[in-house]
């Protein structure tokens, strides 16, 4: 039986009003009292009418913004299977760390001899990211993955230029996260797209039949996006390089073989490093990102300025060009030094866990996937065969003639208490469901997820698809009309006219 309270409260999911439909006039937290013996500086500019902020007492603010934390769901609430974006437990140490005094208190125009500090600690963080990749240089700048691509295919222009190559062509495999083409594309390149062999993999006589005098390299993900590892992948290298390209790498999945792999080993030219991923910063989307990049010695001079160098008893920031010989930098990526918080976080990660730690937290990550897939293969359809690396990928073969599709599913899914796993990406496999457990979950938290995911999969075979339509029911909100949404978005709140 399904009703409908008169508050339109769920038991303890309460319905939240906006702050604005909560405000009073008049209403407030705090009374101030009048200043004393000051005059107006607002030269009769003063306000003739109100701000048109809401007020609310201080319990108000209290009980709204607590609310609103308990809609959200976090990986501090339960398991968050989002495939391709490594949502996984960041340790309160990294938090405990970031906010000690002399850290949290930093300004970025503090004077280099106040922030020695600081600066031997992104040196340290710059240190580590270079010993686990094995190359000779990196960028700390980058304030994201995303920009981290576009630091790295600015530096393989730069080098071209430098040599006076015209070479403008990339080559992108089709199962690209979709910035890499369009970070390509930005940069003034041209993306001629790499199609995937049945195993998930990039087609290297197609790949080969590419290649010329044009080209300027390639953008590949290793780990790609699949979840499957490259295995020519040092192949490929060397076919680039024959031709005069770079390799660029997308480390979005680093992760799975940080410890393990050293991707100067590959033969990458450049990487980008998502600190959220691979070393428990915040993710990217939460708040402030990190993807720093390291270079291989053809593409180091290039590197951006600016970036720390230790010069006798201390650190010192390089800001020019011409302060170190040899250096052709192409300018800057943003206004300071990347993220120093995110710097904290992903050193304090790395040096408590160890070498050994994180070797281990690859190969943890890499077992949570295929346990997943082991568990969930025999009902699921697994796109491509054999085992997976970081995350496991599924296609819709398994809901085929049942009436549900991959969205209805992970609709449903909601109500079993979790966030849906990463769905339709890639574009490369039909109705993908692509699942990534992370290191961080226990065997236990993986069973229950999949318990849920196999209750759904029976009740779809059972043929009550109308169930899976009107799904979720336990949520404040049901389903959306999603396209109205994003075509129609309702940015501002206007109060009701009388």
């Amino acid at each position: 039986m399904t009703f409908t309270t008169h508050t339109g409260n769920r038991g303890l999911v309460l319905e939240e009003k906006l702050i604005f439909e909560q405000g009073q006039p008049g209403r407030t937290g705090v009374d101030l009292p009048e200043p004393k013996g000051t005059k107006s500086r607002l030269g009769g500019l003063d306000r003739d009418s109100d701000v048109g902020l809401p007020g609310l007492s201080e319990p108000q603010v209290v009980r709204h913004f607590t609310r609103l934390s308990q809609k959200n769901y976090g990986i501090d609430a339960g398991f968050f299977p989002l495939g391709s974006c490594t949502m996984k437990h960041n340790p309160r140490l990294n938090e405990k760390v970031a906010r000690l005094p002399g850290l949290a208190d930093l300004h970025p125009m503090q004077p280099e001899s106040t922030v020695q500090g600081a600066l031997e600690l992104i040196d340290q963080c710059a240190h580590w990211l270079l010993v686990l990749t094995g190359m000779p240089a990196v960028s700390m700048s980058p304030a994201a993955g995303a920009q981290g691509e576009l630091c790295g295919m600015m530096a393989i222009r730069a080098a071209l230029d430098a040599r006076g190559e015209n070479r403008r062509r990339v080559l992108v495999p089709e199962s690209a996260h979709g910035t890499n083409p369009a970070t390509a594309a930005a940069c003034g390149f041209t993306v001629d797209s790499i199609p995937a062999t049945e195993d998930g993999r990039v087609d290297l006589a197609a790949f080969e039949a590419k290649l010329g005098d044009d080209v300027a390299g390639i953008m590949l993900t290793n780990p790609n996006t699949c979840g499957l590892f490259e295995r020519d992948v040092r192949k490929i290298a060397d076919l680039v390089h024959e031709a005069g390209g770079y390799f660029y790498c997308d480390g979005a999945n680093f992760n799975a073989i940080v410890g393990r792999v050293r991707p100067a080993d590959l033969g990458i030219d450049a990487m980008h490093i998502n600190l959220h991923k691979t070393f428990s910063t915040p993710h990217g989307g939460g708040g402030p990102g990190s993807g720093p990049v390291v270079f291989s010695e053809a593409l180091a001079p290039f590197a951006p300025i600016p970036y720390v160098v230790k010069k006798g008893d201390g650190f010192h920031l390089v800001e020019t060009a011409d302060e170190e010989d040899g250096m052709k930098p192409f300018g800057r990526l943003k206004g300071f030094h990347g993220q120093m918080g995110m710097f904290i976080r992903a050193l304090t990660y790395m040096k408590s866990h160890g070498a050994d730690g994180l070797r281990q937290a690859s190969g943890d990550a890499v077992l949570n996937a295929n346990y997943l897939l082991a568990r969930l293969k025999d009902k699921l359809s697994v796109a491509f065969p054999g085992y997976c690396m970081h995350e496991a990928l599924f296609d819709d073969g398994f809901l085929k003639d049942t009436g549900v599709s991959t969205l209805d599913l992970a609709k449903a899914i909601i109500d079993e208490g979790f966030h849906p796993m990463t769905m339709y990406f890639p574009l490369v496999v039909h109705g993908a469901l692509l699942i990534e457990p992370t290191e961080t979950e226990t065997k236990e938290s993986i069973d229950q997820f999949c318990d849920a995911i196999l209750s759904l999969v029976a009740k779809a075979e059972s043929g009550d698809a109308e169930f899976f339509k009107n799904a979720p029911y336990l949520t404040p909100r049901r389903r959306l009309d999603e396209t109205a949404a994003a075509r129609k978005p309702v940015l501002r709140w206007k109060p009701e006219t009388a």
